[in-house]
């Protein structure tokens, strides 16, 4: 990851943007951030994890008909409930909130624009990606709506677990707010706030200072996509071969039930045979199942590099403005600077003027042609410059102070989405290998009890 400048987290009382969520396996348990209450009489929280339960449940297919067409679309139940005492609505049971897909899209696209300096969680995806053979692609299909289900609820928990996006007004009234909360979203003018992709463009290509902090990190979430892709596409031909393998077992208790109808005094220990080779062929539908769980988890840190690298592009566009505003008032401090030098200058070309013995000058040419300013005039352009050179002086201060807020804020989001991260990968390989592990102890315990039957011929 990119080197962070020797920024280094602060202690929980004090940043609570440093501490971390549990792995993903274990969502509604997050570590809590510890950050200073705003009633005293209340213990301190510093997100909404450690005082609120939230589950994403009852995935349900709907259509509404409108103008001749059919829009078919699937709706999440989103319950909360208050699990501390001392909070506000202790005891009055969850409440309950439908979305849609489009409407979680929204809340991201909102929290993306509002929190520039935040990686905001991606996600799930919206169509199967590397998907092995027998997957449906179908986004309707039960198992997919079932996977998205549970990604749709990390979602909420990873932002219910930052201690800046749990604050937003916008994000508690997505758990609650039954009726206009659309609405609501589409009041604040969100998009107007989002860096336009030319400008983006222009800071990637005309940045003369480039933060080598934030050019390592976009590197690293290219090569971080390259990887988490590869062992993707990997396990999706091993899936393949896997589920392949199998079924061809399938044969083995076909062949093994039609032989013992001709060897009766084998006859039982062929049929056990037969039926332990169908068990280990219909094994691996749940085993690819299970794994699809897991893949869906190292597709989220996938998309997590397109957030991270979101993050990367808006430093670009706040040091872009920092640039031009520098660079507007050094304009500005040139454009004063000859102005003072032609004033301290003509009172003397025009007693050499009025002498006769003026030599030839391009600036006397153009005074002869289009006449020149007058003391006057030239007093005005100069207090009109110094007024402008307040003003940018002012804006510069400004985004020099938000560039470094942006920046510092930034830095402490990377370290703890590095920090989680490592913890993430830690838990999903791990889980990843005890899956492995038990699938190989279940096509042993089978092939034994196969054995079995072969020894007792």
């Amino acid at each position: 990851m990119a080197d962070d400048g020797g920024l280094k987290p602060k202690p929980a009382e004090t940043d609570p943007l440093s501490d971390d969520i549990k792995p993903i396996k274990n969502a509604t348990a997050l570590v809590s951030e510890a950050k200073r209450g705003k009633r005293v009489d209340k213990p301190k929280k510093a997100h909404l994890l450690q005082w609120m339960e939230i589950t994403v449940t009852e995935p349900e297919k709907k259509t509404i008909a409108s103008m001749k067409m059919q829009d078919t679309f699937v709706v999440y139940l989103i319950e909360t409930r208050v699990t501390d005492e001392n909070m506000q609505g202790y005891g009055e049971g969850a409440t309950s909130v439908w979305r849609r897909y489009t409407e979680f899209e929204l809340l991201r696209n909102y929290l993306d624009v509002t929190f520039p300096s935040v990686i905001v969680p991606p996600l799930p995806e919206k169509k199967a990606s590397y998907a092995w053979q027998n997957v449906s692609m179908d986004r309707f299909d039960p198992d997919f709506i079932e996977r998205r289900r549970a990604g749709l609820e990390i979602f909420l928990l990873r932002c219910a677990a930052h201690p800046r996006l749990c604050q937003d007004k916008i994000f508690m009234g997505f758990l609650h707010q039954e009726q206009g909360w659309r609405d609501t979203v589409n009041a604040t003018d969100f998009y107007s706030k989002a860096e336009s992709r030319l400008k983006a463009l222009n800071a990637q290509f005309r940045l003369k200072n480039h933060d080598r902090r934030f050019e390592e990190l976009k590197n690293y979430c290219t090569e971080l996509q390259s990887n988490i892709g590869n062992i993707l596409k990997i396990r999706a031909r091993l899936c393949d071969k896997l589920y392949g393998i199998h079924k061809v077992h399938g044969n083995y208790a076909r062949v093994f039930n039609e032989w013992s109808a001709i060897e009766k005094e084998i006859a039982e220990h062929l049929q056990s045979a037969s039926h332990y080779m169908d068990v280990y062929s219909a094994t691996i539908d749940a085993e690819l199942e299970e794994e699809e769980q897991y893949a869906d988890q190292l597709k989220e840190y996938y998309a997590f590099g397109d957030s991270v690298r979101a993050v990367c592009r808006r430093y670009e566009c706040a040091q872009y403005d920092l640039e031009k505003a520098e660079e507007g008032l050094v304009n500005k401090s040139c454009q004063r600077e000859a102005l003072k030098l032609a004033i301290a200058e003509s009172p003397v070309s025009e007693e050499n003027n009025g002498q006769g013995k003026g030599g030839f000058s391009l600036s006397g040419v153009k005074t002869k042609l289009f006449g020149g300013d007058t003391p006057e005039q030239r007093e005005i352009r100069l207090k009109q410059l110094d007024e402008q050179i307040v003003q940018a002086e002012a804006e510069l201060k400004n985004v020099q102070v938000e560039s470094q807020e942006f920046i510092e804020f930034a830095l402490r989001d990377i370290d703890r989405f590095q920090r989680q991260k490592t913890k993430d990968l830690q838990e999903i390989f791990t889980n990843y290998a005890v899956m492995q592990i038990k699938q190989c102890k279940k096509g042993i315990a089978i092939w034994t009890s196969a054995k079995d039957c072969f020894s007792k011929m």
